[in-house]
C-alpha cells in the first residue's frame, strides 16, 4: 500500500461513503471510478493493478461494438462503465460480462456497474459458460506478473499478451489498452504514425496467430499522468480474433476446446 495525499486520503474517503448507498447515481458511479484508491486497500504494483483513467476509458470505448462484452480484469469496472454509458447514448446499451479476480473490487465494480454480470474468476481458470462475445476487452496487468495457472498458447512473460490469448478463444473482436512498449505500433505521443515489431510481440503473434492492429487515431499521451501510481504511454490496439483462429486452422494449430468461441461460419468449417 502507498501513502496517499492528504487531497487523496479525503476523496477516497468520500468515495468510500458514497459505496455505502444502495444506489449510485452516474455523479456518484464517476466519483468512485475518479477518487476510489486502490492503492489505499491493496499492494497494487505488486499484482500490476492500475485502474483505468475515466477520460481515457471514454476513448477506448469509441472502438468497442457489439451488444455482447466480456471485460477481463475488470478491476472496479472503469472501462466497463464507459463502453455501457457510450453504448447507451449511441444506440443502447450492451450486455456486459466483468471478470475480476480480486473480490474487493468486484464489490466495487458491483456498485458501480450493477447492470453488469460480475464474475469473480482468475483469468486462467474461467467457467465454460463464458464464450461467443462479439468484443472483449482489457486493461491488464502490465509485464511480468506472478499468477496461477496459464494462458492456452502463449508462453511468453508479458501478462497482457497472455490475457489477449485467453480472450481469442472467447470473442470476436478485442480492444485492449498496452504499454506502447507492448505494441507492433506507436501513435500515442508521436508526430507520425510508425508500425515497429518488438521481438516480444513477434513471439506473441507466431505462438497465438493474434495480429494487433492500430485504432482509429486516438492519442493516449493525454492520459500519461492520469494513472494512479504509475506514469506509461499506452496504446490502444485491436484484434480480429476471427482471423486469428483462421490463421490457427492454416497453420495446423488445434486451438478448439470445449465451451470456446465459434462463429457460425468456424462450426460450418
Amino acid at each position: 500500500m502507498s501513502k496517499l495525499t492528504k487531497r487523496q486520503s479525503v476523496l477516497h474517503k468520500q468515495a468510500c461513503a458514497l459505496l455505502e448507498k444502495d444506489v449510485l447515481t452516474d455523479d456518484d458511479r464517476i466519483f468512485v471510478l475518479e477518487h476510489w484508491q486502490e492503492s489505499a486497500h491493496h499492494i497494487n504494483n505488486v499484482s500490476g493493478a492500475f485502474f483505468t483513467p475515466v477520460d481515457l476509458a471514454r476513448h477506448l470505448a469509441i472502438e468497442v461494438s457489439g451488444a455482447d462484452v466480456i471485460d477481463l480484469c475488470a478491476g472496479i469496472g472503469s472501462l466497463a462503465y464507459a463502453v455501457y454509458r457510450r453504448g447507451a447514448s449511441v444506440y443502447s446499451p450492451p450486455q456486459i460480462t466483468c471478470v475480476e479476480l480480486n473480490p474487493d473490487y468486484l464489490e466495487i465494480g458491483r456498485k458501480v456497474l450493477p447492470e453488469a454480470t460480475w464474475v469473480l474468476a482468475d483469468v486462467f481458470d474461467l467457467p465454460p459458460s463464458l464464450k461467443g462475445f462479439d468484443c472483449a476487452i482489457a486493461n491488464p496487468p502490465f509485464g511480468h506478473i506472478k499468477h496461477q495457472g496459464a494462458p492456452p498458447r502463449y508462453k511468453g512473460g508479458e501478462f497482457e499478451y497472455k490475457v489477449i490469448d485467453v480472450a481469442s478463444d472467447l470473442a470476436r473482436d478485442g480492444v485492449f489498452l498496452l504499454p506502447q512498449s507492448s505494441s507492433p505500433f506507436q501513435l500515442s505521443g508521436r508526430r507520425c504514425f510508425e508500425e515497429i515489431s518488438p521481438e516480444k510481440y513477434k513471439r506473441f503473434s507466431e505462438e497465438t496467430s493474434v495480429e494487433l492492429e492500430a485504432n482509429c487515431g486516438i492519442d493516449t499521451s493525454f492520459a500519461t499522468q492520469s494513472w494512479r501510481g504509475v506514469s506509461i504511454v499506452t496504446e490502444i490496439a485491436l484484434a480480429d480474433f476471427r482471423e486469428a483462429r483462421s490463421r490457427r486452422q492454416e497453420k495446423g494449430h488445434s486451438w478448439k476446446q470445449p465451451g470456446l468461441f465459434e462463429s457460425a461460419d468456424e462450426q460450418a468449417a
